[in-house]
């Protein structure tokens, strides 16, 4: 597969958008008929279902599977996992996408590093939860609260002060509540076996985040390769390639694959060998063990900076 081919796109991207299409039938049948057959796995294959739509909604910041912005857009606003807009999703994970920033505890929307110097003056119970946050184990059991916590604490303080365009995807994302909702007030799953589901949902996608990243001096191997083709690859769109998607964040997840294995000694040469043969590889080095100190070990403040506040 040439990036030639890989970039060659039609009017739409009938993969991906058939994946939308299975994505929310399986979420709709695991809340209705599935749940009434099951009610474990009905749990069980909406949070699957949850997690598959935000790899989707991924697609769709990135122009997939319409060249329409709009398009994409409408398709992506249903909110599935409650608590993520699909415009400030969009907006964060573009302004994440600027790699020279990458891991930055403050200009990386979604780094998991702290300042130091906010990690020095956090209370000792604090340090040790977000200890456990760095085992993928942790990530899984209690990443989602704790990053939604932080994010929608963030949210908060955008939508007080009135921040360009937040108020507006806070409003779409309202809007895009509605259909969700009225559909779970009819279907069989309750309201509590909803929030499992939107629980498992994040969890599963903590598994991909979990080491996407990593601090270094150069940017261009901050990012990893999990050479992964299994459920899991499926589930995250192979981005699991992470550095082939960094690079050419225009592709379709359906190429990243082929793309890679065409240039793989290039990859693995730019990003100086940050890779994993598998997730199951993932699992056996960090399911109790941390990939990273919670501070960032390389953050260095601006000079001009004022005294740091309180991460959020």
């Amino acid at each position: 597969m040439s990036l030639r081919n890989a970039r060659a796109r039609s009017m739409v991207e009938w993969p991906t958008l058939a994946l939308f299409a299975a994505t929310l039938i399986l979420w709709a049948l695991a809340t209705s008929s599935l749940y009434t057959f099951s009610p474990l796995a009905g749990i069980l294959l909406a949070g699957i279902a949850i997690a598959q739509f935000s790899s989707l909604q991924h697609e769709a910041l990135h122009g997939h599977p319409f060249r329409s912005a709009r398009l994409n857009e409408v398709i992506a606003t249903p909110g599935l996992s409650l608590t993520v807009p699909y415009g400030r999703f969009r907006e964060t994970h573009l302004a994440h996408h600027h790699d020279p920033v990458l891991t930055d505890p403050y200009d990386d929307p979604e780094s998991n590093y702290l300042d130091p110097a906010v990690w020095a003056r956090m209370p000792a119970g604090l340090r040790a939860l977000m200890r456990v946050n760095n085992t993928l184990l942790g990530r899984v059991v209690i990443g989602p609260m704790i990053g939604n916590a932080i994010w929608l604490m963030g949210e908060a303080r955008l939508l007080w002060a009135d921040a360009p365009g937040v108020r507006r995807d806070w409003g779409r994302h309202l809007l895009g509540l509605v259909p969700v909702l009225g559909w779970l007030w009819l279907a069989a799953m309750p309201w509590w076996a909803y929030l499992l589901a939107v629980w498992l949902g994040h969890g599963l996608l903590k598994i991909r985040t979990f080491l996407e990243h990593r601090a270094h001096d150069a940017a261009r191997a901050r990012t990893v390769i999990i050479e992964d083709r299994g459920p899991l690859a499926l589930l995250f769109l192979n981005n699991n390639f992470h550095a082939v998607h960094h690079m050419h964040p225009q592709v379709a997840w359906y190429h990243l694959p082929a793309l890679y294995a065409a240039n793989r000694a290039h990859y693995l040469s730019r990003n100086e060998g940050y890779a994993y043969r598998s997730y199951a590889q993932v699992f056996r080095s960090h399911f109790l063990r941390a990939k990273d100190p919670v501070p960032h070990p390389l953050y260095v403040p601006p000079s001009d900076a004022p005294p740091a506040g309180p991460q959020g």
